[in-house]
C-alpha cells in the first residue's frame, strides 16, 4: 500500500463573509494563512477514518474511556501508520526478529535526517538511545544533579516534567510563561532569576506543550547565554519539533549558538511525529562537552531498555517517512484552520492561540463558567475527553487541551460535544 496521496482541496460552500466574521473572534498571531477558509474546507485522505475503525484499537486513547466518550485527550494521532514503518514492522515479525534493541541505536538514521530537516549537523555517535523522553530526563537528572537540587520548568507545561523531577528527589522551581493578549512567551527575566538562585537544570519544552508555542531563535539564544553563564544544563524536549506548522520555524537548541551547544542535551523521538509511542525508542543528543560528559555517566544498559521494534520503526520513519509526514502536516494545518471555524461557530467565548507546532490545541475556557477544570464538564456533560488544564500547572486552571489529530468528522463531533456541555 503506497503512502497516502497529497490531499486535494474541495470547497464545502462556507460563506467567506460569515467565516471572516467568525475568525475575527479567534486570536491569531503570526503570518495569516492565505485563504484560511479554503484551507479549513480541504479534504484529506485521512478523513476516511471512522470512529468504528478507531474503536478497534487497543491503545490507551481508545480504551481508557467507555464507548460513549469520544477521546481527544492523550497525544496520540488517529492517522494510519506510514507504509515504510508498516513494512519494517511486518518484516521483523516475519523474521521472528523481536529481541533486544541494537545498542548502536538511531544515530545513523537521525544524523542525516537532522541535517536535511534543520541543517543541524550532529555526529551519529552523539545520539544515545533510551526508552522514551521522560525516562531519558530522569536518567540525566540522576547523573547531573543531586537530591535537593533545583530544576526549572516553564508552566503551564508537560506534566511529567514536574513528576519526574520530584520522583528523583529534586526540587521544582518555576518561571511561568507570560500570557499577554492571548499570546505566550518565555519570561526571560524569571528564567535569569531562577538560574541566579541556583537552578541546576532547565527542562525546556521546545516546541512547547501544551501551548503550541515555538520559541524564537532570539529567545533560545538568550536562554543559552544565561544557562552557559550560570552553568545550568538545558535539557530540551524537542519531540514535537518535526510537527512545526506553516508560519513557524523550529531551531534545535544546540544549533542556535556555541553556548547552546555547550550547555545542552536534546531529548527527542520519532514517536510523536510518526505515532509510535507504544514502541519505546527515543534519543538523547549532546553536541558539546557538558552534555557528552553527562551522557557518558549513564548506566551502560540504558539503550537496551528501548524497544527493538521501536528502533526499527524509527529508522524507517527517519529514512523513508518524509512523504507521510508531509501529508500529515497538511491535515494538521487544515485541522488548525478548521478548529478556528468550529470554535467561532459553536464556542465563541473560548479563546485560542493557534498552535504553531504539533496537534494539541490549548483552549482558554475561563469565560465559559466551567470552573478550574473545564475538561471535567466536557467529559461529564458532553461525553468528550480532553486533557485537564490544571494537570499542566496552576496556570492551566480554566484551560483544557484538545487533540486535533483526527479526521474532519471526528474533530467536528468533538467540538459539538464540547458545546453540548454548555446546554441546560
Amino acid at each position: 500500500m503506497p503512502d497516502p496521496p497529497a490531499p486535494t482541496l474541495v470547497r464545502h460552500g462556507n460563506s467567506a463573509t460569515a467565516h471572516a466574521e467568525r475568525l475575527a473572534r479567534i486570536e491569531y498571531s503570526g503570518p495569516v494563512l492565505a485563504s484560511v477558509s479554503a484551507l479549513a474546507s480541504a479534504q484529506h485522505a485521512f478523513d476516511a477514518l471512522t470512529e468504528a475503525d478507531l474503536r478497534r484499537r487497543q491503545s490507551a486513547k481508545w480504551k481508557v474511556y467507555g464507548d460513549e466518550v469520544l477521546p481527544a485527550w492523550v497525544a496520540e494521532m488517529d492517522f494510519p501508520i506510514a507504509e515504510p514503518i508498516r513494512r519494517a514492522l511486518h518484516a521483523a515479525i516475519d523474521a521472528e526478529d523481536v529481541g533486544y534493541a541494537d545498542p548502536r541505536g538511531l544515530g545513523n538514521a537521525a544524523a542525516p535526517w537532522a541535517l536535511a530537516s534543520w541543517r543541524w549537523a550532529i555526529a551519529p555517535g552523539d545520539v544515545h538511545m533510551v526508552a522514551d523522553v521522560v525516562t531519558g530526563i530522569g536518567e540525566v537528572l540522576r547523573v547531573a544533579t543531586a537530591p535537593g537540587d533545583a530544576v526549572l520548568i516553564e508552566p503551564p507545561v508537560y506534566h511529567p516534567f514536574s513528576a519526574v523531577t520530584r520522583h528523583n528527589g529534586r526540587v521544582v522551581v518555576e518561571a511561568p510563561l507570560r500570557l499577554r493578549d492571548g499570546v505566550y512567551a518565555p519570561d526571560l527575566d524569571a528564567i535569569e532569576r531562577a538560574y541566579a538562585s541556583g537552578a541546576r537544570v532547565h527542562l525546556l519544552c521546545s516546541p512547547h506543550n501544551p501551548s503550541g508555542m515555538a520559541y524564537s531563535e532570539a529567545e533560545l539564544a538568550r536562554i543559552a547565554e544565561l544557562a552557559d553563564h550560570h552553568r545550568v544544563l538545558v535539557i530540551s524536549d524537542e519531540i514535537h519539533a518535526p510537527l512545526t506548522l506553516r508560519g513557524a520555524t523550529h531551531r534545535p537548541f544546540p544549533s542556535v549558538s556555541a553556548a547552546a551547544a555547550r550547555c545542552s542535551i536534546v531529548m527527542t523521538s520519532a514517536s510523536k511525529t510518526w505515532n509510535l509511542a507504544g514502541l519505546k525508542a527515543a534519543m538523547m543528543i549532546a553536541c558539546g562537552e557538558r552534555g557528552r560528559t553527562e551522557l557518558a555517566k549513564l548506566p551502560p544498559d540504558t539503550p537496551y531498555h528501548a524497544g527493538h521494534l521501536g528502533v526499527l520503526a524509527s529508522r524507517a520513519a527517519l529514512s523513508e517517512g518524509q512523504p507521510w509526514l508531509t501529508s500529515t502536516l497538511t491535515i494538521l494545518e487544515r485541522n488548525r484552520a478548521l478548529l478556528g471555524e468550529l470554535l467561532a461557530e459553536h464556542l465563541p467565548r473560548v479563546r485560542w492561540q493557534p498552535q504553531r507546532a504539533g496537534y494539541l490545541a490549548w483552549l482558554d475556557c475561563r469565560e465559559l463558567g466551567l470552573g478550574d477544570d473545564p475538561a471535567r464538564a466536557f467529559l461529564q456533560r458532553g461525553k468528550v475527553a480532553l486533557s485537564s488544564g490544571p494537570m499542566f500547572g496552576e496556570q492551566g486552571k480554566g484551560f483544557a487541551r484538545l487533540n486535533v489529530a483526527t479526521s474532519r468528522g471526528l474533530l467536528e463531533e468533538a467540538v459539538r460535544r464540547m458545546a453540548r456541555a454548555l446546554e441546560g
